[in-house]
């Protein structure tokens, strides 16, 4: 999207559902899908891709061989440059299940986004004509130049909505909503989560769960008391998102220590700084630079802490909202799109130069 105003932009990639991700429908950009199975299957979608590729410059969003890897192949068979823009540790997503869980995962041959490749695609990272990463952990590892993630903070603007209308349309009319989007992941600290939603004893407190899957259910199963707090909304595209997040009092991200997080910044915490959002959520990465205080950090793990910090933020409306909107300049001034297209366009031209 930071692309779109001054360059013809088309997605492409494998996609094993044949579906687009539903986030991503209705962008407005071109979306291309090559339906994929495992290795030795997976060959013949690679075959197909760079048949069909045609371009003046691959950005590969991933470092995986679905991304990066199809990319640098049609790179060194056609020339066309290639910029890798590194968000994630993905070699981190594989590492977290210990010694043994990383010697199973290293012989899961047949993956096309296994351990081997992925690690082997760390390797390469040297063969691309730029880089650009999402926080300090991956410049460190793999230089580049740092671009956090961006939004449109003129799309997100809480000026655009009411959320008591807003929370009437979601059936969450005078509730006090703690908000949570994304995929439940153990990483993200849903399990702190519950357990701190159960701890609340406010009859108006929600929590609103938006783009989870079915693992949810079971974190739902576990709780001993106030599951009626809880409520689950299935993956919004991502033109929705400014209404639903317009609803929330308090938007959480519990990240845990692990090295699923070490490398990661989650792009939901600049959602929620666009639209002035009260945020909680843990110093891991670079959360407590980009936030600058206008936030409320608890410890990784404990859901006692994050309990008494959604009571506190209840309780002291006032501070709340003023670092909701302190966070929302922040955003504004240094996390907005106009920032990311001004650094691709940067990078774009140091390429250009050095592949007339």
């Amino acid at each position: 999207m930071a692309l779109t105003p001054q360059h013809e932009v088309e997605i492409i990639g494998p996609s094993r559902s044949g579906e687009i991700w539903l986030p991503m429908k209705e962008m407005g950009i071109p979306i291309r899908l090559y339906p994929w199975k495992r290795y030795p299957f997976f060959i013949s979608t690679i075959r197909k891709m760079i048949k069909d590729i045609d371009a003046d410059l691959l950005i590969a969003c991933k470092l995986r061989p679905t991304s990066f890897g199809i990319a640098l192949i049609k790179k060194w068979t056609t020339k066309i440059p290639v910029l890798v823009d590194i968000d994630d540790w993905e070699l981190g997503f594989l590492y977290h299940s210990g010694f043994w869980g990383k010697v199973g995962r290293f012989l899961n041959f047949s993956n096309p986004n296994g351990l081997p490749y992925t690690w082997l695609m760390e390797r390469f990272t040297g063969f691309a004509d730029s880089i650009i990463v999402s926080n300090r952990f991956l410049q460190n590892k793999f230089s580049g130049s740092l671009v956090y993630h961006c939004r449109d903070t003129s799309t997100l603007d809480p000026s655009k909505f009411d959320s008591s209308t807003i929370k009437a349309k979601l059936g969450l009319k005078n509730k006090r909503v703690v908000m949570f989007l994304g995929t439940p992941r153990a990483h993200k600290g849903i399990q702190e989560l519950f357990m701190a939603i159960e701890k609340i004893n406010d009859p108006l407190v929600k929590l609103v769960l938006i783009g989870t899957d079915s693992s949810v259910q079971m974190h739902i199963d576990k709780m001993k008391t106030n599951r009626d707090k809880v409520v689950v909304f299935p993956k919004i595209p991502f033109k929705e998102l400014p209404e639903h997040l317009a609803a929330a009092d308090i938007l959480v991200i519990p990240q845990r220590q692990t090295t699923d997080t070490e490398g990661q910044i989650p792009a939901k915490l600049f959602d929620a700084m666009a639209m002035a959002k009260p945020i909680i959520t843990t110093p891991i990465s670079d959360i407590p630079e980009v936030l600058d205080g206008n936030g409320f950090l608890i410890e990784p793990g404990n859901p006692d802490q994050l309990a008494k910090t959604i009571d506190y933020i209840f309780a002291n409306q006032e501070e709340a909202q003023q670092k909701g909107q302190n966070a929302r300049k922040r955003c504004q001034e240094l996390y907005d799109i106009k920032v990311m297209q001004s650094e691709l366009t940067l990078q774009i031209k140091n390429i250009t130069t050095n592949h007339p």
